[in-house]
């Protein structure tokens, strides 16, 4: 959807919330098209925020003496006060669009690979499913990882250094080579070469900081941090997809099957707690699900089914 469409359709949910007849299924439904897109929730709350000094100037007008009459004065005022406000935040927004610099967005669908090759000899590999947008005009370096997985081989600029945005985290390239791995709130970053500093991005709210070394895997919530040492073993396998392979070493079958979920439209169900906390060392194409559980079967003896789009496993 365009921004527009974007803004009118938060418009409409907005206005569908006053009905007298606004019930928990539309209340979900809302839920589940904020959750859909940061656009999304940005285009509600500015328009939420139009309608609002809509209400308080229609409230400073006064109420006429007919009460249907004023519902229907006052939804037609406010609604021409949003509009014409709306007209006033487009344009300033466009203006001040066409005004800044120009981020190039990447994207992968679900089990594609992609490198980007950046103009000051900087790399960056995007995992599968993974959405990443990049402003890189000399002057400026910046990266913000919207979604999924990304390894980052930077070239050094001490000038200006490269920083990438991701999970309410800034990292800080200190020349590196790291992988950044983002989802349902929570930031994995393993560094495999140089140094690279990881703080909170309000840093007034949460002030957590660490400056990273080769080996260094941080995870990060908008709670906590905590920063571990792994083998360059362990790390080289966590980045077996930069070749198009999944590496678990005593992995869960419930772990392998969600890590195979990323790469494949076909999902991998784990029926019980019992097959799902087996577990698997073997390394498989990230593809290759036949062999995977073909190789479940054949060593934990269970069952494998075919159920439309998912394969559910089970003891």
């Amino acid at each position: 959807m365009s921004a527009a469409e974007i803004r009118t359709r938060a418009a409409e949910w907005l206005e569908r919330r006053e009905r007298e007849d606004w019930n928990e299924a539309d209340q979900a439904a809302l839920d589940a098209w904020l959750a859909q897109s940061p656009a999304n929730l940005v285009a509600y709350l500015r328009v939420h925020d139009i309608w609002e000094r809509a209400d308080r100037l229609t409230a400073l007008r006064g109420s006429p003496p007919v009460e249907r009459a004023g519902w229907f004065a006052s939804a037609v005022f406010k609604r021409t006060v949003a509009a014409l406000i709306t007209v006033a935040v487009v344009s300033t927004a466009t203006a001040f669009y066409l005004s800044r610099p120009r981020e190039q967005v990447y994207a992968t669908a679900i089990g594609e690979h992609r490198t980007i090759a950046m103009a000051d000899g900087s790399q960056i590999e995007l995992n599968t499913d993974s959405v990443l947008r990049v402003l890189n005009n000399g002057a400026q370096r910046q990266a913000w990882l919207d979604k999924g997985e990304a390894y980052f081989q930077i070239k050094h600029d001490a000038a200006h250094p490269f920083t990438v945005m991701a999970a309410g985290h800034r990292l800080t390239d200190l020349g590196t080579e790291f992988l950044v791995r983002e989802g349902e709130g929570r930031l994995e970053v393993a560094l495999m070469k140089g140094k690279v500093r990881l703080d909170a991005a309000d840093a007034w709210m949460q002030p957590h900081s660490a400056l990273l070394a080769p080996g260094d895997v941080a995870i990060a919530t908008a709670d906590a941090m905590s920063v571990a040492r792994k083998s360059t073993l362990a790390i080289a396998n966590e980045l077996g997809w930069r070749r198009g392979v999944l590496v678990f070493k005593y992995a869960t079958l419930a772990e392998a099957a969600s890590e195979f979920n990323r790469y494949n439209r076909e999902k991998l169900v784990v029926a019980d707690n019992a097959a799902a906390r087996l577990t698997i060392v073997g390394t498989f194409r990230d593809n290759d699900v036949a062999a995977f559980t073909g190789l479940a079967q054949e060593i934990f003896r269970v069952r494998v089914e075919k159920n439309g789009d998912e394969i559910v496993i089970s003891r």
